[in-house]
């Protein structure tokens, strides 16, 4: 695995693999506030996701705009997860050049399994080559903890 930072630019745009420039504020504010699939999610989760995850900042100068990341073993299984761009700057573009930063990174070259769960953005995402799974009765998942973000917030 190589530590090193991956950096690219395009016009005012900035897309950084180095996490110390991650906004982690703007990433929770995105994911437990406007994201589907994170609703309530703590701030200590998301720090904690970021830290075990390959993540990918989307920046317009020193303002965090978008992010990915990807939870994978640098071998054979990727998951692609938490993808967003915030709203202000839908439109341009920009999801598709993250996802071509993305699924050009050495870390997914060679990936075998490479995954993704979305409800809205398929079109995004069949441009780089992804599907739904062939073989649906083979995938299967364990949800341990349904709405365990909002009993969270209760107690």
């Amino acid at each position: 695995m190589n530590n090193q930072h991956y950096q690219t630019s395009r016009e005012n745009f900035m897309i950084s693999t180095d996490k110390s420039l991650l906004q982690p504020d703007v990433i929770h504010n995105y994911l437990s506030n406007e994201s589907y699939w994170a609703k309530n999610i703590p701030f200590e989760i998301v720090e904690r996701s970021i830290e075990h995850s390959l993540c990918f900042g989307l920046y317009d100068g020193n303002s965090q705009i978008g992010f990915a990341r990807i939870v994978t073993d640098y071998a054979t299984f990727a998951y692609l997860a938490d993808v967003f761009i915030v709203t202000a700057y839908r439109g341009k573009g920009l999801a598709k050049w993250l996802m071509e930063v993305v699924h050009a990174h050495a870390a997914v070259e060679g990936i075998r399994t490479f995954l993704l769960v979305t409800s809205d953005a398929h079109g995004l995402y069949e441009q780089f080559g992804w599907e739904v799974h062939q073989h649906p009765e083979r995938v299967m998942r364990r949800k341990t903890r349904p709405n365990f973000y909002d009993r969270r917030r209760e107690s």
